[in-house]
């Protein structure tokens, strides 16, 4: 795949590398200017089943088109600890390898052959009672451009020297992921990121198709990066399950330079960008094909003769798991409230109250205004904006963060008695609103309830008297999770408590 065609095409894409926690900045020349969001991180980590039938000593991961100040990192929780990375004559390879006895020239650690079934934990260093004989080891990569083609191999004794390892052939079937983003279909949509990976296993000849897999991808969104550490089975930010699936069992097959049909050498997932996404996270599980090839094209065929629905003969057990991550950053504008008040931008794309996020091109100039309600009075901008203007002009290059502020207007003391007593009566000034907002599904409900009860998704805000502690709860909807409170509330607990000595704005954010 020419990755840089796709962008001098006019895919609005670019990898700009940044300073993240367990990720690496480099500056790379050379890259296309962003339109409407970057990437700049790509992160694969897998479980792999060594199906060579040998005990392997090593593995290796070589990847086309990028130079080595593309690499960003390796996984090294592994019995084989750091990698070399080395160039080669189209691009890198990182390479895991055991030591070796300085006398005797013996392997140290090894990963025996896969004979037994998958099941979890069996490839994680820090499960121990599985990890040693399991069959399978955890290897992951992290790159600031997309390579060409990446193989994988393992790497196992020579036949005539022991004390020397070769790379085993056919490759194995671990599908790597290239990324790039597409200009939305409508004017004002978010962008697209497109992840498609291709058939790990080339044909033994240019006219015939080669060995199939079965595919099958999960998918969730984050609002936050994800370091290349994070993405191993055992975390919960990694989708696996049957709410979070995006695509169900296709086959991955490379296919012959002339005949085949296009739809089985690549598979292509994408989807919005969403203003607050940071990291766009999938699960591709592969198993054998175990139906029925064609004796001469060597091409598979299925029984549902679209290969869209395995037959329980034609699925054989999970060879590898890719848990691969974009790191992104759309260019958005987003608001935040605290108090009565709603937020319009001139160009109507915005209007928050209802809408309060709104990807735009990159450079786009965006002019804010704000709309008191009866009760309150602008009181001024944070983030982005600032001072006490009703109105505050941005220019959206990657994520802006707006806020506006609303006072209550204190209402009149009460009239009453005559002379010094001074009656009694009088309004109460001192009561705030509590307004909550929501990334994605899910629902917030607050105790004890204010002017009213507080179930976000439908009723988002009450008021209460100065001084009350409100107890607020979040809770997903089914195979889903939360993710994280903003505004007057910080941390993931599903809990948090707001004590209303102003007016509070709390954001609750749930997993896609």
């Amino acid at each position: 795949m020419d990755v840089t065609s796709k962008w001098t095409k006019g895919m609005a894409a670019a990898w700009r590398p940044l300073a993240l926690a367990g990720l690496l900045a480099t500056g790379l020349p050379g890259l296309a200017t962003a339109q409407s969001a970057i990437i700049y991180g790509a992160l694969s980590n897998f479980d792999i089943s060594n199906d060579t039938g040998q005990i392997c000593h090593g593995f290796e991961v070589k990847m086309d088109g990028v130079q080595i100040g593309h690499y960003g990192g390796s996984f090294t929780a592994n019995r084989y600890g750091n990698p070399t990375v080395s160039a080669t004559a189209t691009g890198i390879a990182v390479t895991w390898k055991s030591p070796q006895d300085a006398a005797t020239g013996a392997w140290q650690t090894r990963t025996l052959p896969h004979t037994v079934p998958w099941f979890p934990g069996q490839c994680y260093l820090w499960v121990a009672g599985t990890y040693e004989n399991g069959g399978c080891e955890h290897f992951g990569t992290y790159t600031t451009a997309n390579p060409t083609r990446v193989t994988s191999r393992w790497l196992c004794e020579d036949s005539t020297d022991r004390s020397a390892l070769v790379a085993v052939d056919p490759p194995t079937a671990v599908p790597y992921a290239s990324y790039w983003v597409e200009a939305p279909v409508q004017p004002n949509d978010p962008p697209q990121l497109v992840a498609e990976i291709a058939a790990p296993e080339p044909a033994d000849a240019p006219s015939l198709y080669g060995d199939a897999q079965w595919t099958r991808t999960y998918k969730v969104e984050l609002q936050r990066a994800l370091s290349l550490d994070e993405l191993v089975a055992d975390n919960v930010v990694v989708p696996g399950d049957l709410a979070q699936l995006e695509s169900d069992y296709q086959v991955l097959q490379d296919e012959p330079a002339s005949g085949g049909n296009g739809r089985r050498g690549r598979h292509r997932n994408q989807g919005n960008i969403d203003p607050t996404t940071r990291a766009v996270v999938r699960r591709i599980e592969v198993y054998a094909f175990t139906g029925q090839y064609d004796p001469i094209t060597h091409e598979a065929l299925c029984a549902d003769l679209l290969c869209d629905a395995p037959a329980p003969d034609e699925i054989g057990e999970l060879l590898d798991v890719q848990m691969t991550a974009a790191n992104v950053q759309p260019d958005a504008l987003i608001v935040t409230r605290v108090g009565n008040g709603n937020v319009d931008s001139t160009d109507r794309l915005l209007s928050c109250g209802n809408k309060c996020a709104q990807p735009y091109a990159a450079g786009a100039v965006v002019t804010l205004t704000t709309r008191a309600g009866s009760d309150s009075t602008f009181s001024g901008w944070t983030g982005a904006c600032a001072g006490t203007a009703a109105t505050c002009t941005v220019t959206v290059n990657g994520a802006i963060n707006v806020g506006a502020t609303f006072a209550l207007i204190p209402r009149s003391g009460g009239g009453g008695g005559g002379g010094t007593s001074g009656g009694g009566g009088g309004g109460d000034s001192s009561r705030y609103t509590l307004q909550i907002g929501r990334s994605n599904a899910g629902t917030v409900t607050a105790t004890p309830s204010g002017d009213k009860a507080i179930r976000c998704g439908k009723d988002c805000s009450a008021r209460y008297s100065g001084g009350t502690v409100v107890t607020l709860t979040a809770t997903p909807p089914a195979g889903q999770s939360f993710l994280g409170w903003g505004g007057a509330c910080s941390g993931t607990a599903t809990t948090c408590v707001v004590t209303m000595s102003d007016n509070r704005s709390v954001q609750a954010t749930f997993s896609r």
